[in-house]
């Protein structure tokens, strides 16, 4: 694998501490700005929302750039972001904070992709793609149970200087090993590369990508709660068994991209599925202190195992033209399953059946995603029977 899409690795690694370290630190942030859990929860929905909103308008506005200076003017902004979350005085000035650092992981996720898919073999797509997606992984395995240890020891606000130092390296990393032209193509017309919007298999694509992750999302969010109030765990214990999910990531992340290199529509279909059966049986095994941590490393493989082959089906349904956008958008896309799912975990404490049916009610948003997922690959079968018909005819 070349050097280069380890060096992207490291720029992941950085994006990924940020977004996910905030889930080790929902109750001392809760305590210190005088908001409740949920509300606390809603960080994490902030900043989904600002991938969402920034991942198109950011690769269409720097789609004639070169990647390289992208991806670099887009750590830039990520550690801006990072020092404003450890100044900020009060919930609002912190979720603003948040949302700034948001806008650059969707494009930076998106244009990544296509640079790793490019020093590749046709091959050796899915493997970059999921290689470039270890330093997330890695970043929830080291950073944020690091960062949940940081932010008890010495405040949360330490853990996002900290972040923020991680950002200035990965910026050194990615200047040193990444090629100038990497990826580079020429630039198409900007209705051109927007008609892959009116693709349908590619919206499939990104609504899969929201349903099926977005379950994940609806229990993670609130694994510290869960972890202390169902199962009865300490505070303490908690970045220890947020290792454990780590290590499943970094498994679940390395299976997904082999096994959408070998086939990618059995990998959609499976992983899917692996995803919903784990987080149904949560809901027993969140009571039980070995099946919590068991059923939190078995969540990581499966969560991540979905990642390689949802980005590449959004990337072969794009074409050629439409790849940095349709890219951007399924990081997009990810980002707002985990709103949604954030919001629906919120939904489901304080208005619904409470905090021990999270894992059955997140199970069931996956479920939907495998639903649409099965209706696009139906869709696939459809059109290449009828290619032959045509030509008969």
């Amino acid at each position: 694998m070349p050097i280069a899409v380890y060096a992207l690795a490291a720029g992941a690694f950085g994006i990924g501490a940020t977004e996910f370290v905030i889930m080790g630190l929902l109750l001392q942030v809760s305590a210190d700005l005088g908001v409740s859990v949920p509300a606390a929860g809603l960080l994490i929905t902030g900043y989904a929302l600002g991938v969402f909103a920034g991942a198109p308008v950011l690769t269409l506005a720097t789609r004639n750039l070169p990647r390289k200076t992208v991806l670099l003017a887009l750590m830039a902004i990520f550690t801006l972001g990072n020092l404003g979350c450890a100044l900020a005085s009060d919930y609002t000035s912190l979720m603003v904070a948040r949302v700034v650092t948001a806008l650059a992981h969707g494009t930076f996720f998106g244009v990544g992709s296509v640079v790793a898919t490019s020093l590749v073999a046709p091959d050796r797509k899915a493997t970059a793609i999921a290689v470039m997606f270890t330093g997330l992984t890695a970043a929830t395995l080291l950073g944020v149970p690091f960062g949940a240890w940081l932010g008890l020891a010495f405040g949360w606000r330490a853990t996002f200087w900290a972040v923020a130092a991680i950002g200035l390296i990965a910026m050194v990393v990615l200047a040193r090993f990444v090629p100038r032209d990497s990826g580079q193509s020429e630039a198409v017309p900007l209705r051109q590369e927007l008609a892959v919007l009116a693709r349908p298999q590619v919206l499939l694509g990104l609504l899969m990508t929201v349903l099926g992750f977005g379950g994940v999302f609806a229990l993670y969010t609130y694994v510290q709660p869960i972890l202390t109030e169902l199962t009865g765990f300490p505070k303490a214990a908690v970045a220890p068994i947020l290792l454990v999910f780590g290590g499943g990531l970094a498994v679940g992340n390395l299976l997904g991209g082999r096994l959408a290199d070998r086939r990618l529509a059995p990998a959609l279909v499976g992983t899917l599925v692996g995803l919903a059966v784990v987080l149904g049986l949560m809901t027993f095994a969140v009571h039980d202190k070995i099946g919590a941590v068991l059923s939190i490393g078995l969540l990581g493989v499966a969560a991540f195992a979905t990642v390689a082959p949802l980005q590449l089906r959004v990337l072969e349904t794009a074409g050629d033209s439409g790849r940095n956008l349709a890219a951007s958008l399924n990081i997009a896309a990810f980002n707002l399953g985990n709103a949604l799912g954030a919001w629906l975990g919120g939904a489901v404490i304080d208005h619904g059946p409470g905090l021990g049916a999270l894992p059955w009610s997140a199970a069931l948003v996956t479920v939907a995603g495998l639903a649409v997922t099965l209706g696009s690959l139906a869709l696939d079968r459809r059109a290449s029977r009828a290619v032959p018909a045509l030509a008969d005819a």
